[in-house]
């Protein structure tokens, strides 16, 4: 059980560190740093920089669960279905305005993928556990 227990903590550092480090990206350059992009107003730089911070907050969140992750299971399944869902709003963009830059398909592909590995991850932590 301790190769899925590293695992686990391995996906959640990746998915935290990328997380603020994105964010980061984003509140100091604001949307130049979108691949693909095309310069923005006010409006949208202001728009994106505020859901930097958001992202910031949410890997914040991933890594604090780092710390007692065996106690924040829970807490980590929640924010693997906000990541998924965070997928499925990319889906809706992709339905009415089409396909992003390719860079933007592949985190939608990972924003599906890791939540889903995380959650059943954390589900055979679970059950390992129960049974000992």
């Amino acid at each position: 059980m301790a190769k899925m227990e590293t695992f686990l903590r391995g996906l959640l550092l990746i998915l935290g560190a990328a997380s603020v480090v994105i964010s980061l990206g984003h509140i100091a350059l604001g949307p130049e740093v979108i691949p693909g992009s095309v310069p923005g107003n006010a409006t949208m730089d202001n728009q994106d920089r505020f859901f930097a911070a958001l992202f910031l907050c949410y890997g914040g969140a991933v890594l604090w669960c780092l710390k007692d992750w065996r106690s924040k299971l829970r807490e980590i399944r929640v924010l693997a279905a906000i990541l998924f869902v965070g997928g499925l709003a990319r889906l809706v963009s992709i339905a009415i305005v089409g396909l992003p830059h390719p860079f933007y398909v592949t985190m939608m592909i990972v924003e599906f993928v890791l939540p889903v590995s995380i959650v059943w991850a954390s589900a055979k932590i679970m059950r390992s556990e129960r049974s000992d």
